[in-house]
């Protein structure tokens, strides 16, 4: 399939073809592209329109479509369906863990309306369950589509049951063995299931090596052990490790997109998931909180700055350094907290205790310093702009770098301690505070250097 690129002429062709009933064209038109290529044409159409377009689809297609859509594009559409319809155009077609997500955005009692049209009743029953997880751990990612296969069964019983489940499984990347009472055993190789003898039974020839999770597990763990042991797919047991789904790489995916768009969200300043559709009410909502809270940051500024005022008035040079300091205090701090945060995601700190990493920073951060603060001194000695300003400027800011720098570090790791999402320290808060006190340390080598020097 060619790559479609929407422009306003086709979105125009399509509002034509809906506006004269065309039903046949519009058929033509959707059978060429591809849900997500839908899903970008349905941001484009009124509520009606898209409607329209939608009931055209074929019942995959549709269900597609639907899962490719915003969160908030697909509650608004689905809201305009009656529940029959959500049923048995959309959740039927879904695989249980896509389905549960479509209806863990619904209230509880849309959620029972929903599943009570549902003809099968396990497929029912598997979405029920999955709705009782947290969407963010390994039973709200899992799917209860699976092949598994019992340790006591010889091979021609094997192949027949794992032919009637697979009818329901889109991708087999495994097949799974469990015992009588459905505790995870291993898994088995295809391979070695059609290179064995018939007599043999799955007990001989299947893998015990395995790696799962727990039901109640992150899902940033979930997404460390898939992208460490490089797996497609991760077994999900209960507590007492029976089998009760599987997490495939796309789910897997999906959640660290969502993950990595929270955590630039919190880095920007903005306090809610929004998507650029969102109401001019939410996106307000979302970023009023940091701005306040910047805006709180630069009045302490000027109040420290207002203690030295009589410093700053009889030195006005002082004032031309003054943006460059809270600059590099911002700066370096964002750096420190950006790596932090990062490494604290991603796992990757290791065994490093909080001290170590500190004094790895402190490492860090005097060489920098020692280089920007060489490098100010020298530009203020060309120039000629002082003994006093050029050694106040100089130390401060050496003494600014290493603080931020600290400060940038230590922050995430002590939000981390206390349960908050470390990503919020690299936005406005370390900013702000870095800002205040860089300031305040500025001023105050101001006042002694001038002091001494003067």
């Amino acid at each position: 399939m060619p790559k479609f690129t929407l422009t306003r002429g086709f979105v125009d062709k399509v509002r034509h073809a809906i506006e004269h009933k065309e039903e046949k064209k519009l058929k033509q038109k959707l059978s060429k592209l591809h849900p997500a290529d839908i899903a970008d044409l349905f941001r484009e159409l009124d509520l009606e329109e898209a409607k329209y377009i939608y009931l055209l689809a074929d019942d995959e297609t549709a269900a597609d479509v639907i899962l490719e859509l915003e969160e908030d594009e697909r509650r608004r559409f689905l809201e305009a369906l009656p529940s029959e319809v959500i049923a048995r155009r959309f959740i039927d077609q879904m695989d249980s863990d896509d389905a549960a997500d479509v209806l863990g955005e619904m209230d509880d009692n849309r959620q029972q309306e929903v599943l009570s049209h549902l003809e099968d009743v396990k497929v029912a029953g598997d979405i029920a369950d999955l709705l009782n997880y947290h969407e963010d751990t390994a039973g709200g990612l899992m799917a209860k589509e699976y092949i598994q296969v019992k340790e006591s069964w010889n091979l021609p019983t094997c192949l027949r049951s794992m032919r009637r489940q697979g009818e329901d499984v889109n991708e087999v990347y495994y097949v799974y063995v469990v015992d009588n009472d459905g505790i995870l055993k291993g898994t088995l190789s295809l391979k070695r299931l059609l290179l064995s003898p018939e007599n043999a039974t799955v007990k001989d020839i299947y893998n015990d090596k395995l790696i799962s999770v727990r039901t109640d597990a992150p899902g940033e763990e979930v997404s460390a052990i898939m992208e460490k042991y490089d797996l497609v797919a991760l077994p999900v047991v209960d507590g007492i490790g029976r089998l009760v789904g599987r997490i495939t790489i796309d789910d897997v995916v999906d959640f660290m997109r969502e993950e990595a768009e929270k955590d630039y969200q919190l880095a920007s300043g903005i306090t809610e998931d929004v998507e650029s559709s969102d109401s001019v009410w939410i996106h307000t909502r979302a970023r009023m909180p940091w701005l306040l809270l910047g805006m709180l940051g630069g009045i302490l500024s000027s109040r420290v700055v207002g203690g030295f005022v009589s410093l700053l008035s009889e030195h006005p040079q002082l004032a031309f350094f003054m943006g460059l300091i809270a600059a590099m205090a911002g700066n370096t701090g964002m750096q420190s907290s950006a790596i932090i945060v990062q490494s604290l995601a991603s796992g990757s700190m290791g065994l490093d205790t909080t001290w170590n990493k500190l004094i790895k920073e402190l490492s860090i951060a005097l060489l920098n310093a020692t280089v920007l603060a060489v490098i100010i001194l020298t530009y203020n000695y060309i120039v000629g702009a002082g003994v006093a300003l050029t050694y106040t400027v100089g130390i401060a800011m050496f003494s600014v770098v290493v603080f931020a720098s600290l400060l940038g570090t230590f922050i995430p790791l002590l939000m981390k301690r206390l349960k908050i999402d470390p990503a919020v320290a690299t936005g406005p808060f370390v900013t702000t505070m870095n800002d205040i006190i860089g300031m305040f340390v500025y001023l105050t080598i101001a006042t002694i250097c001038y002091a001494w020097l003067v």
